[in-house]
C-alpha cells in the first residue's frame, strides 16, 4: 500500500520549523540551527544543485598593492585594496586587514599565496617577500619565502604559498614582509590606473580545520 503525506511544514515538538516548503523553495532548519549529516551518508546529486558548497570553497579572496613598494616593509601595510575590477570576483566573507595584518573570516584550512612583480636597480641586489603567520596574535614565524634579482635592471616575479591552519580567527593571522630592497629597486603596485594585479595576495579556504 502506498501512502502520501501532504504538508507544507514539519515542526518539532516545540513548534519550531524543521522543514518548510513555500513557492517551490524548501527550507531545512532555521538560522542558527546545525544540520548534521551522519558519518557514512552520501549526498546524491543526479541533477544540478547550487548553493550547497559541496566543493568546500566557501572563501576565495584577493588583495593587491596599489603603489610601488620601494623600501623594506614588515609588514606591508600601505596601499592595500580588495580586488574590484570589472570581471574579478570573490567568494564569501572578505578577509580583513589592519596595519598589514590579515584576519580570516572563519576557521579552516586556507591556501595563502603571494605573487609579486618587481625590478632590481643593481647587479648585486635582490628583492624578497616573506609570508608570516602568528598562532597567538603576537609572535610571527616565516612559513614561505621567495627572492629574485642579482641582475641589474631586470624584471622579476616572486611566488610563494603555504597552507595555514586557522583554528582560531582571533589568534591565527598572517602578514607579508618586503625585504632586501635597495635604493632604486621596487615591487610593482598598480600605479597605472588600470586596477590590475601586480603584487597581490590570495586567500582560499579549502575545508574545515
Amino acid at each position: 500500500m502506498t501512502a502520501i503525506l501532504k504538508v507544507d511544514t514539519i515542526q518539532d515538538t516545540s513548534g519550531n520549523n524543521i522543514i518548510n516548503e513555500s513557492s517551490n523553495t524548501i527550507t531545512i532548519g532555521a538560522s542558527g540551527d546545525t544540520i548534521s549529516i551522519p558519518s557514512g551518508a552520501t549526498i546524491a546529486n543526479s541533477g544540478t544543485a547550487t548553493g550547497f558548497g559541496i566543493d568546500g570553497i566557501t572563501v576565495a579572496d584577493q588583495w593587491r598593492v596599489t603603489a610601488n613598494i620601494t623600501a623594506n616593509a614588515d609588514p606591508i601595510s600601505s596601499n592595500l585594496e580588495r580586488i574590484d575590477t570589472a570581471g574579478q570576483g570573490t567568494i564569501g566573507t572578505a578577509m580583513s586587514v589592519s596595519s598589514g595584518v590579515f584576519t580570516f573570516p572563519s576557521t579552516g584550512i586556507y591556501l595563502v599565496q603571494f605573487n609579486a612583480f618587481g625590478n632590481t636597480a643593481s647587479g648585486g641586489d635582490n628583492v624578497g617577500i616573506n609570508l608570516k603567520v602568528t598562532t597567538n596574535n603576537s609572535s610571527y614565524a616565516v612559513v614561505a619565502t621567495a627572492y629574485d634579482g642579482n641582475q641589474g635592471g631586470r624584471s622579476m616575479n616572486l611566488i610563494g604559498q603555504s597552507l595555514i591552519d586557522v583554528t582560531d580567527t582571533s589568534n591565527v593571522k598572517v602578514s607579508f614582509q618586503a625585504l632586501s630592497i635597495d635604493s632604486g629597486s621596487y615591487l610593482f603596485g598598480d600605479t597605472t590606473g588600470t586596477s590590475e594585479n601586480q603584487t597581490y595576495f590570495t586567500f582560499i579556504r579549502l575545508g574545515d580545520t
